[in-house]
């Protein structure tokens, strides 16, 4: 499914490879439907065996026919692209002329088409110097009451649940950790952005990088708050965490 989170994580280029490959898990994943080829193993498509990074580029070519095609189908409030820009933008993948174009169209004039791709192209530079502009932002500017939390990688649903401001964190965790923010968890919230705040907050007690046996997030959690099953149950549910079908591994969503 297009517009994930993995996929607004995404670097240009990987967008338009229409892949990522993820170190964690050891695999290389359609940005498009999320399909997963695991490094390591050998795929099989029309009696041809193929490594991982071979079969995905197989998958996308041959099950999506074109990352551009997948791209443009997307919701104009993610591409900023008319119906009318997407489908000159379709024409214009197809190599086809300007008087091949108005044909097509069964209308206009070539000098019109001439001016929308030279409109297109500047958007592309405006879109580079906008890029830049946030990749700056974030490096440069200190954070502001008013600014959103982050929302963690691995988030299901994402809805007004995560809009969630500096200020509005700060005051829900001094609420719930009245001893201080590496102390216990006086109580668990009902409210749901109030849960996402807490336990975005208590994966911190995790390390990314590591692999956890079940006996140990319940003793992290269990130093905690009482109620250890809870957290360890909704740190699955809200994607803050992942864990193996056995449930003998648990590690941090990346």
């Amino acid at each position: 499914m297009l517009a994930d989170e993995r996929f607004w994580q995404s670097s240009v280029e990987e967008l338009t490879k229409g892949f990522t490959y993820d170190s964690h898990e050891e695999a290389y994943i359609c940005l498009i439907c999320n399909e997963r080829f695991q490094d390591g193993v050998v795929y099989k498509r029309e009696e041809r065996l193929y490594e991982a990074r071979k079969a995905i580029h197989l998958h996308i070519s041959d099950d999506h026919q074109s990352v551009v095609d997948s791209l443009l189908s997307m919701d104009k409030k993610y591409t900023g692209l008319s119906d009318h820009q997407k489908e000159l933008l379709h024409f214009f993948k197809q190599g086809m002329t300007d008087r091949e174009i108005v044909s097509a169209q069964k209308g206009g004039s070539t000098s019109t088409i001439r001016n929308h791709r030279f409109k297109l192209k500047e958007k592309e530079k405006q879109a580079k110097v906008f890029l830049a502009i946030m990749n700056g932002l974030r490096q440069e500017q200190k954070e502001s009451k008013d600014d959103l939390v982050e929302i963690h990688k691995g988030a299901k649903m994402v809805d007004e649940r995560y809009a969630v401001t500096v200020e509005e964190r700060d005051k829900v965790l001094k609420t719930y950790f009245k001893e201080g923010l590496n102390g216990p968890l006086a109580s668990f919230p009902s409210k749901e952005k109030r849960k996402i705040i807490v336990l975005q907050h208590l994966l911190q007690r995790f390390d990314p990088a590591k692999i956890y046996s079940e006996k140990s997030v319940n003793e992290i959690l269990k130093s905690i708050y009482s109620d250890f099953a809870t957290l360890r149950r909704y740190f699955i549910e809200y994607g803050f965490m992942e864990r193996s079908l056995d449930c003998s591994e648990y590690w941090v969503k990346k």
